[in-house]
């Protein structure tokens, strides 16, 4: 295991060919379940700061799709202004309000996965702390040249910065 670093709000570490990342939210455990189990409010949230989501498929249950699209809309942020990154998921196992397994790719518009790039099995789970919810998301590489591949991409930077979008939202009780 790595040591823990903390990046902003966020507590993260590798352990093998896995990422562990750490965060809490003021908010009651089932509205950030709902961040993450309703069409409209991921789409409101997903993806880094300057970036906008559109799911083009979100069927959340066991074996569901979701198929999204995060495209840059911040021409601060030079080369990236105007692209597009896409995704592909599929719900492996929903506890309700406590756990989200699913697996992550890259995608192309039709939903094709990308080939030369890392896939994901990513843990959600959702704990109580007071008033507060405690998530800790183990997002599992094929090997540990994968992990690293998207560490260099800046994973870190890119999820802290959509959970800036998520305690926004949540701020908002959407």
């Amino acid at each position: 295991m790595s040591e823990k670093q903390v990046f902003d709000h966020l507590v993260y570490y590798t352990e093998g060919n896995n990422l562990v990342i750490e965060r809490k939210f003021s908010a009651p455990r089932e509205a950030v379940f709902k961040a993450y189990s309703d069409s409209a409010r991921i789409e409101a949230w997903w993806g880094p700061e300057g970036w906008k989501t559109k799911n083009t498929s979100f069927d959340f249950k066991q074996k569901g799709i979701w198929h999204y699209c995060m495209h840059c809309t911040d021409e601060n942020q030079g080369d990236f202004f105007g692209q597009e990154s896409w995704g592909l998921a599929v719900y492996k196992k929903i506890v309700v309000p406590e756990e989200i397994v699913y697996t992550d790719a890259f995608s192309d518009k039709e939903g094709s996965v990308a080939s030369g790039m890392p896939e994901m099995l990513i843990t959600a789970s959702f704990k109580e702390v007071g008033q507060q919810t405690f998530i800790e998301i183990t997002s599992g590489f094929a090997s540990e040249e994968a992990l690293k591949q998207v560490l260099e991409m800046g994973v870190v930077q890119g999820m802290e910065s959509q959970f800036r979008r998520l305690d926004s939202l949540l701020a908002k009780g959407f």
